[in-house]
């Protein structure tokens, strides 16, 4: 299962920084479960935003040369305040460091000008055919439709 965690990209500046936002609205389906009479952001459910946010900024940087950028580590997580629906989680993430196929951010979650959470992220960046030469079709594939949806993000 997939889940958008951004909805719009306000700031992008390629090898730098991004400043991403999520508006939370009771519509959103894992607020069903977590939790029926205190609906709130699970925690992880905003250390993907800042992921996602963080993998958009990239892509970017890269002018999209790979088609896999996952999270591969998750280091000094600091939860302060819940995410409730009506509120919009402003995410920013700044690259720190790039080595080989790891790229380490420095990110973090607010909420009208309050801090809900930080962290360290370190992305992992490849694409198919590294590993299977005949996945280059799929890596095209991939890039394309992230280009596309780059496109819809940041306006």
């Amino acid at each position: 299962m997939y889940f958008s965690l951004i909805d719009k990209i306000e700031t992008l500046e390629p090898g730098k920084r991004i400043v991403a936002t999520k508006s939370l609205s009771l519509a959103e389906e894992y607020l069903q479960d977590h939790f029926p009479n205190f609906p709130v952001m699970p925690g992880v459910m905003m250390l993907e935003a800042l992921t996602q946010a963080s993998a958009w900024l990239i892509r970017a940087s890269e002018d999209f040369a790979h088609s896999i950028v996952v999270l591969k580590e998750a280091r000094n997580v600091k939860y302060a305040r819940f995410v409730q629906p009506g509120q919009t989680l402003v995410i920013v993430a700044e690259i720190v460091q790039e080595e080989e196929n790891l790229v380490t951010l420095k990110a973090e979650g607010s909420v009208e000008g309050q801090n809900n959470l930080k962290a360290k992220l370190v992305l992992c960046r490849y694409n198919l055919s590294d590993t299977a030469p005949s996945q280059a079709l799929t890596d095209k594939r991939l890039i394309a439709a992230m280009r596309e949806q780059l496109k819809n993000l940041h306006r």
